[in-house]
């Protein structure tokens, strides 16, 4: 366990089905409690936008199976009354409606929400420290996850533990700092108008600043890089091909930047001294490329709290299954 999550009643046993729903894909998985951690019964990946809602993609995974007791959802939108509309996909959910319909409780929570409760049935071995910090068990804790989207959480505490809630912070104002970051923000308010830090730390993100760099910047782009992004996930292959492209790395570059200064202001404005996670599907594989000084370095340069900055633990979840197993953790202790 990496922390203790508040208000939590003790099971001693019982099956859920887990879901973390993307706008690229959806984890399912029958998971079994058997009062000290999760087994996997069945598990599956899709992808989201093939189905044309929840319900069609729960009888396709469950089929002629029984379906467990309770249903919990980890969603990427801000669930409301047990209600959605996803950010990123054009779905809209009604909890209650789809528990009418199975005849089985469901509940439904944000994924990030998700990632923080899945921090109570994590191990140290699902987390890599990239900056060790002061560690402290008894300040709040901040979550920031890159993915299609990016995905912002929280968890306040007190003396019973670890309350996770939701925010929708990766859809405030990106705040630009020097020169190079003041072009990109112009040349992607002319395309998008608002600019959101989701538009720069996410998969789309880092497409958005190769872009600027090569038509903005000119900087030279290799012919087999863009043969290859014809055929290939173009974020991938950016983040894939760093030492032999010289716009792949200062892309992945400004990428880690932005990421580092965007965490600080999750710690300015939660008082996360307990620390901050970073989740999502990017950051795992750039583990062996993010440097600590480097990101350090961005992280506390904020003037008069560059001495607290310096102090905070700053991980990286390597667990791809944290949304999914806090869904299923939130599911059995809170339905």
């Amino acid at each position: 366990m990496i922390l203790k999550i508040a208000n939590t009643k003790e099971k001693s046993g019982g099956n859920v089905l887990a879901a973390d729903i993307g706008a690229t894909k959806t984890n399912m998985s029958v998971f079994h409690w058997d009062g000290e951690k999760f087994s996997a019964d069945k598990e599956a990946t899709y992808k989201t936008k093939s189905f044309a809602n929840i319900n069609a993609l729960i009888t396709e995974f469950t089929g002629a199976g029984e379906i467990p007791p309770i249903i919990c959802m980890a969603i990427a939108g801000p669930v409301q009354k047990n209600k959605v509309t996803l950010t990123n996909v054009n779905w809209q959910m009604d909890g209650e409606e789809i528990a009418k319909k199975l005849k089985r409780q469901v509940v439904m929570i944000n994924d990030l929400e998700a990632v923080g409760y899945g921090l109570a049935v994590l191990n140290d071995k699902d987390v890599h420290v990239l900056h060790k910090g002061e560690k402290n068990s008894e300040g709040n804790v901040a979550i920031i996850a890159p993915g299609t989207g990016l995905g912002e959480a929280g968890l306040y505490f007190n003396k019973d533990g670890y309350h996770p809630f939701a925010t929708e912070g990766g859809h405030s104002s990106f705040a630009p700092q020097a020169e190079i970051d003041i072009e990109l923000y112009r040349h992607l308010a002319r395309k998008f108008g608002h600019v959101s830090w989701e538009r720069i730390v996410s998969g789309p993100g880092i497409c958005n600043i190769y872009d600027f760099l090569v038509q903005v910047k000119e900087r030279e782009e290799p012919s087999w890089i863009k043969e290859k992004m014809l055929s290939h996930d173009k974020a991938s292959v950016i983040s894939e091909n760093i030492t032999e492209c010289h716009v792949c790395q200062e892309t992945i570059e400004m990428f880690i930047r932005y990421l580092a200064e965007e965490s600080a202001n999750l710690i300015l404005k939660f008082k996360a001294t307990g620390g901050v996670f970073i989740g999502g599907g990017i950051v795992p594989h750039l583990v062996s490329i993010i440097h600590e000084d480097y990101f350090l370095k961005q992280f506390s340069n904020f003037g008069r709290l560059k001495n607290l900055l310096q102090l905070i633990p700053v991980n990286i979840i390597l667990n791809s299954k944290a949304a999914l197993l806090g869904a299923a953790y939130f599911g059995l202790r809170r339905a």
